[in-house]
């Protein structure tokens, strides 16, 4: 959620910040517009309250005068009065709750060294590392290897819960959850991250910490329970481990020396997607479940940025003992997502499809996500401080499995497995057919 101290402050440069990211700029002259009403209402309601209570003072004195008739009157103006308030914060509920309504569509501002621009076009590739693998042959895409070695059974998994959705057989299963043991054992004992393994479902307003509603709410599965459909849209299916993880802190306080905190954890990622192309084609780059491990970083502020460094670090590395081609891009204004201030984009290279895939980002969304869910610190020298909040993949597995078995795979028709997995595979070698 955006700072209305700050925009009150910084009108004009709130507007041409949130034009940068895409928004019609007049919203924070809406904004305003309500901030002012209902503390205009705040102040009414203050002086009508001061007003309310001096003329009740004034009842007991008179009534101990015996002035009867004076009292009643004044009690006919204490109550006017309290008609007056009633009808005052009637309004200032509602001014509330419009501004509420509209600055959580709000999108967070980019920070300073965020490349400005409308939309991808504008992001900036800052790193490439490694090269594209050669090979002496015709790779193979992922769908013709995953066919060919029964890693997954496309048809059966579209059978049982319709189109974007994985059935991962054999070796395939195995792989996955050899990465997904990889990924949290190399986030847990190298990088220093506490492992958490939250629900796959969170509360609506969990979904609000994170600034995923109401902006995507046509993209959430929604959970009933049973056949009560009151209960529908109370939970939902959670999109990513950040959902839940970002809210561990919800509503408290932490110590200033209980930070930074630094947490990990596996999830399935369930994306509806609405309207999104080619979730309907066969294969896995654009699916409705996939696995992913999620970094958390609760920060003080003055940390935030440095830390973001850390965790793309903390990203790339996965990439970079896996032996596989990426570059990095520092996303525009414009593309970067409605929480962020900052995002990195790790994309890797993947032969079959001949193009990169997204498989990590890593963003701060500096204390946008802490105002929403009301996490604070009290710092040492006193007052209670919001935290930077930092999350990233590390990484997702759907296109990470696709990468890998493209880069990897051998002119036999095998796949070889890069070194650290083997320890959980417990080969060096995915056999051919």
């Amino acid at each position: 959620m955006l700072d209305i101290k700050y925009i009150r402050q910084e009108p004009d440069t709130a507007r041409e910040r949130l034009a940068q990211r895409g928004e019609d700029a007049g919203k924070i002259d809406e904004l305003l517009a309500l901030d002012e009403k209902r503390r205009g209402i705040v102040t009414e309601v203050e002086t009508l309250q001061a007003d309310r209570n001096a003329a009740s003072k004034e009842i007991g004195a008179l009534m101990g005068q015996g002035n009867k008739e004076e009292a009643e009157a004044k009690k006919a103006e204490t109550r006017e009065l309290g008609d007056r308030i009633d009808a005052l914060n009637t309004q200032k509920n509602e001014a509330d709750e419009a501004f509420n309504n509209l600055i959580l569509t709000l999108p967070n501002l980019a920070h300073a060294s965020v490349p400005v621009g409308p939309d991808e076009s504008a992001n900036e590739e800052i790193k490439v590392h490694g090269d594209k693998p050669a090979f002496d042959f015709e790779p193979k895409g992922h769908v013709d290897l995953c066919d060919a070695l029964g890693l997954i059974d496309f048809e059966r998994g579209t059978k049982l819960s319709g189109s974007g959705f994985l059935l991962y057989t054999g070796w395939g299963a195995r792989l996955e959850r050899a990465m997904i043991q990889y990924l949290l054992d190399l986030h847990v004992h190298e990088h220093g991250y506490t492992e958490v393994s939250p629900p796959f479902m969170v509360q609506a307003e969990c979904m609000e910490g994170v600034g995923q509603f109401p902006k995507f709410l046509d993209q959430a599965y929604a959970v009933q329970e049973g056949l009560d459909g009151e209960t529908l849209g109370k939970r939902y299916l959670i999109p990513t481990a950040e959902a839940p993880v970002a809210n561990l802190h919800r509503g408290e306080i932490l110590s200033e020396t209980d930070l930074p905190k630094y947490y990990c954890a596996y999830s399935p990622c369930f994306r509806a997607e609405a309207g999104a192309a080619g979730v309907a084609t066969r294969g896995m780059i654009r699916v409705h479940q996939f696995d992913k491990v999620e970094l958390i970083k609760v920060v003080k502020p003055e940390d935030g940025y440095d830390e973001l460094e850390k965790m793309l670090i903390n990203a790339e590395t996965v990439l970079q003992q896996l032996g596989l081609h990426y570059r990095v891009l520092a996303l525009s204004s414009g593309d970067m997502g409605f929480a962020a201030a900052k995002t990195y984009d790790i994309e890797v290279w993947a032969p079959g499809q001949g193009g990169y895939l997204e498989v990590s980002s890593v963003s701060n969304t500096e204390d946008f996500q802490a105002r929403r869910m009301k996490t604070r610190f009290k710092a040492e020298q006193g007052g209670n401080q919001l935290p930077h909040i930092l999350n990233g993949s590390g990484v997702a597995l759907a296109r990470l499995f696709v990468a890998l078995i493209e880069t990897h795979q051998q002119n036999d028709g095998s796949i070889k497995i890069p070194e650290p997995l083997q320890p959980y595979l417990r080969t060096d070698t995915i056999p051919a057919a």
